[in-house]
Formats: structure tokens, C-alpha cells, sequence
């Protein structure tokens, strides 16, 4: 059984119900498919059925959502995490799921470190099942302190079936001032790949930088969605401060997983897209065949108190990712 990769989405409350859009297909959702706080929404589709993540919110370390054709999503009221690694106080972030060869699932995330609230870092959790039930390592996986900790992962799975895992180092969180703690661009804020064993947990060689922040980037890079589609990896990731206009949803192509990446001449989502509805739309995860794709937009503009979860369809042409 092939890999699945899950994505990755952020907090929301149990009022989300339910939300009727009946194509499977379509350039944006009519509106948003859940209203309450939900961003940096992931996904994995599992027998033709989908389960979406999210970050804590609504006192639950993961929410979790359902939906039976990618367009109709109900909030579950299921604490997919129930236990906080012993590393960590909690403030769980950014979940991705993969599912195993072996049926199991394995769950990434971010959580802030016991001895410093201001740096998160990447842990695991494993399940026999896609939406619940995941016991969470006492081992952290990656955990770069001295360059800012770690955020975002993401799991992956190549045409040869290695595994990997990419993520944010958190170099913003050191704090240098300005827009998101980087606003003079001080520190670097990499996206990594790590190869990983065949139990998705067990990192294997050296981590490896595979793109970084660039002027037009602002102070970061972050949110990671890694694909192959025809012999081409399409790295997705969002630019500039979450909390302002200028965060969007861009990509970069690459015909080797370890780059170089050639970032895309403009972003995919920007503030103001779909005819003006969306607001600093970002944290985006994009499905493995590149069709789907979910992301988080304002309620309200330059307000991320609650960041609502959108689908849409993409098409794939070349090097070229478009709304479709």
C-alpha cells in the first residue's frame, strides 16, 4: 500500500457542523467549508473517505474533520492526540498524517518545548487508525533549538517508495523584531527534508535545506506541502507574516526531492483572490496527485483569530500550478 500523505491544519471549535458543496472538483468552495477557527488544514484520503487535522483549538490537542467527497466536512468532536509528549507543554500545531504499508498511521506535529514557551519542535504519534487514537513519542524528531526550534512538518512519499519529512526551522521565533520577530530578515528560516525509515518515525541521514526565505518572502518561509507529479516536485510553503495581507500561498519546482527549487514567478493565493473574498490565505496542504488542495483564510481581514478552512481544485501543467 502506497503512502498517504495527510496535511496539515490548525485549530477550530465544535460549532463547525456541517457544509453542502455538492462538486467534487471546483476552483474554490463556496466560501469556507468550516466557518470556525481551523487553519493550516491537512488532509488524507483513506478509502474514499477524507479526514481532516487541525491545530489545538476548542480544547482539543488535534480536531479532526470528515467528509465523504472533499466538499461536505463535519467537525467530529474526536481529540485525535490525547496525550502531549513529555517534552513538550502542549500548544500542539500543524498536524500531518501518513499511512504506513503496514495500515498504520503515523501523525507529525509541532508542540512548544517544556523548558522554553517560545520555541516549538517536531514530535510523532502513531494510530491503528486514520482519525484517533494516536499515542505521541517521547522522542522528539527534530528539534533545532540554538536556530529557533522547529514547525510544520509534513510527511512524503516517493515514486520508489522512501519516505521523508519536511519542515520549518523556526528561525523567527529567536526573536530579531519587526514583522513576525524577522522583520530585518536576521535569521534564516529553511525548509528541511528528512528521510525517514520505513516506520515514518526514525530519521535515516542528514537533514537537508532545501529552500529559504528570499526578500520578496518578507521575514519567513513556512507551511510546507511537498508533491511528484510527472516527474516533477512541487513544493508548496506560505511567505510573510501570517497576521498581515501579505501572506499568501506560493511553490517551487524541482526535478531532484533535494532541489535546486525554482520558486514560481507569483504566488498561487494572495489576499483578495476568488473575487475578493480571501484574506491572507495560507498553511495550505496540497493532496498527492496535486488535484486537491485545502488551505486557511481570515473571517475577517488581518485577523487570524479565526482562520477558516477552504478546498480547491488545481490543475498541473508542466511546472505550472493553477485554480482550476
Amino acid at each position: 500500500m502506497l503512502v498517504q500523505a495527510i496535511f496539515s491544519l490548525l485549530a477550530f471549535t465544535p460549532t463547525s457542523l456541517q457544509y453542502p458543496y455538492p462538486m467534487r472538483k471546483r476552483a474554490f468552495s463556496n466560501g469556507p467549508v468550516i466557518t470556525d477557527n481551523f487553519p493550516d488544514p491537512a488532509f488524507i484520503e483513506i478509502g474514499g473517505s477524507y479526514t481532516a487535522f487541525s491545530t489545538t483549538s476548542g480544547g482539543l490537542n488535534i480536531p479532526t474533520a470528515t467528509s465523504p467527497d472533499f466538499n461536505t466536512w463535519t467537525y467530529t468532536g474526536v481529540d485525535a492526540l490525547t496525550n502531549i509528549p513529555s517534552w513538550s507543554s502542549g500548544n500542539t500545531w500543524a498536524p500531518d498524517v501518513i499511512q504506513l504499508a503496514d495500515g498504520s498511521f503515523v501523525m507529525y506535529f509541532c508542540a512548544t518545548v517544556s523548558s522554553n514557551a517560545s520555541f516549538h519542535c517536531v514530535g510523532t504519534a502513531t494510530s491503528s487508525q486514520v482519525g484517533s487514537g494516536y499515542t505521541a513519542s517521547d522522542i522528539e524528531f527534530a528539534c533545532p533549538l540554538s536556530q529557533g526550534g522547529a514547525i510544520d512538518p509534513a510527511g512524503f512519499q516517493d515514486s520508489d517508495g522512501s519516505l521523508y519529512v519536511v519542515y520549518k526551522i523556526d528561525g523567527n521565533s529567536l526573536g530579531g523584531g519587526g514583522t513576525c520577530g524577522n522583520g530585518n530578515g536576521e535569521y534564516s528560516t529553511p525548509i528541511i527534508l528528512q528521510a525517514v525509515e520505513a516506520d515514518g518515525v526514525t530519521p535515516t541521514g542528514d537533514p537537508v535545506q532545501i529552500l529559504d526565505r528570499d526578500s520578496a518572502d518578507g521575514p519567513l518561509i513556512e507551511a510546507p506541502s511537498l508533491i511528484l507529479v510527472d516527474g516533477t516536485y512541487f513544493l508548496f510553503f506560505s511567505s510573510n507574516c501570517f497576521n498581515g495581507p501579505d501572506y499568501d500561498t506560493s511553490y517551487a519546482t524541482a526535478s531532484s526531492i533535494t532541489g535546486p527549487y525554482t520558486k514560481a514567478s507569483s504566488p498561487l493565493l494572495v489576499t483578495g483572490g476568488d473575487n475578493g473574498t480571501l484574506n491572507s490565505p495560507g498553511g495550505a496542504t496540497v493532496g498527492p496527485d496535486g488535484s486537491q488542495m485545502v488551505f486557511h483564510s481570515d473571517s475577517v481581514s488581518d485577523n487570524p483569530d479565526v482562520r477558516q478552512m477552504w478546498t480547491a481544485g488545481l490543475t498541473i501543467s508542466g511546472t505550472t500550478v493553477s485554480i482550476s
